[in-house]
């Protein structure tokens, strides 16, 4: 029997690839993990930051020190139309963020209750059995800023967090009220169903990052025709959680609104041997910091054949 979520919902996640939970944080959660984020905003020395600005088009995606060295750090990466040519911000700092990432679910006491000591996130794990031993690997805060705040184009988890097989799953917590206006996800339901992962982001040999290719060109041509279709704007309010399949397709709109949409979220993976992560990967975990465990003993109640 499922512990939290229920058969119809666990259904649902494994039909359309996603599945919002709402109210899944009290007011109270929700407000603490909102009030730090922009306290780190507010603390984060801009005067020795290099101007890492996160942008996701494929032929332009970030891949500089400050970001490849981020997954046992709390770092600060820029929207690039805060950014002007010569480098300066043209606007305050705290409404310039992108993001903040990636291991706050590690480094912050509130981030990492709700990440690694929930009983509930636990619980969700365990009930849709997509993994027998999973590990976080990296979270994040989307500050998603007004007017400013940038598309982000189809795409799917597990090309940025690839495992073979691939496995990652995501749980994303709205902390602000996301509409269609300030960048809500949308979703294209049971594309996780139908369209394979066609390309891995990976550290380049020569330095920085890129793709690289896992299919034949007549395979991702297909992959592509396979991914049209009508997408689900879901609207969420504070304290709701989307839990995203590695690959399902989803996106976001530009911000064209005079309001922030906050959001946190984290990613596990299944850990080995049931699934390798490489040296390619973008994210490396340190002696120091190997990705933590989510449950307190593997689970038992795996449905997913390719990590048997």
């Amino acid at each position: 029997m499922p512990e939290l979520l229920t058969q119809d919902q666990i259904d649902q996640f494994h039909r359309n690839g996603y599945l919002v939970l709402p109210a899944f944080l009290s007011a109270e959660e929700t407000n603490s993990l909102l009030q730090r984020s922009k306290q780190l905003l507010s603390d984060f020395p801009i005067e020795s930051h290099p101007r890492t600005k996160f942008i996701t088009d494929d032929d332009n995606h970030v891949g500089d020190d400050y970001f490849l060295t981020s997954g046992d750090k709390i770092r600060f990466f820029l929207e690039e139309d805060a950014v002007d040519k010569d480098g300066n911000l043209n606007r305050e700092k705290e409404k310039a963020v992108n993001k903040i990432g990636h291991a706050l679910h590690e480094l912050d006491p509130l981030f990492r209750k709700v990440t690694l000591q929930n009983e509930k996130v636990q619980a969700v794990a365990r009930d849709l059995a997509m993994h027998v031993d999973p590990v976080a690997l990296q979270s994040m805060v989307i500050c998603k800023q007004p007017e400013i705040g940038g598309e982000v184009g189809e795409h799917n988890d597990s090309t940025f967090l690839y495992t073979d097989p691939p496995s990652a799953l995501g749980f994303w917590f709205a902390l602000e009220k996301c509409t269609p206006l300030n960048g809500a996800l949308s979703f294209l339901p049971g594309s996780h169903l139908t369209t394979p992962i066609t390309k891995r982001f990976i550290r380049l040999p020569e330095g920085g990052t890129g793709f690289e290719k896992l299919v034949s060109p007549e395979v991702e041509a297909e992959a592509v025709a396979s991914g049209k279709g009508k997408y689900v704007l879901e609207a969420c309010s504070p304290g709701d959680l989307v839990l995203i399949h590695g690959a399902v397709l989803h996106k976001s709109e530009k911000n064209t609104s005079s309001h922030t949409r906050f959001a946190y979220t984290f990613h596990m993976i299944e850990s080995p041997p049931r699934a390798s992560y490489d040296a390619k990967n973008w994210l490396q975990p340190s002696p120091s910091m190997p990705f933590s465990h989510v449950l307190s003993e593997p689970s038992l109640k795996l449905i997913n054949p390719a990590l048997a």
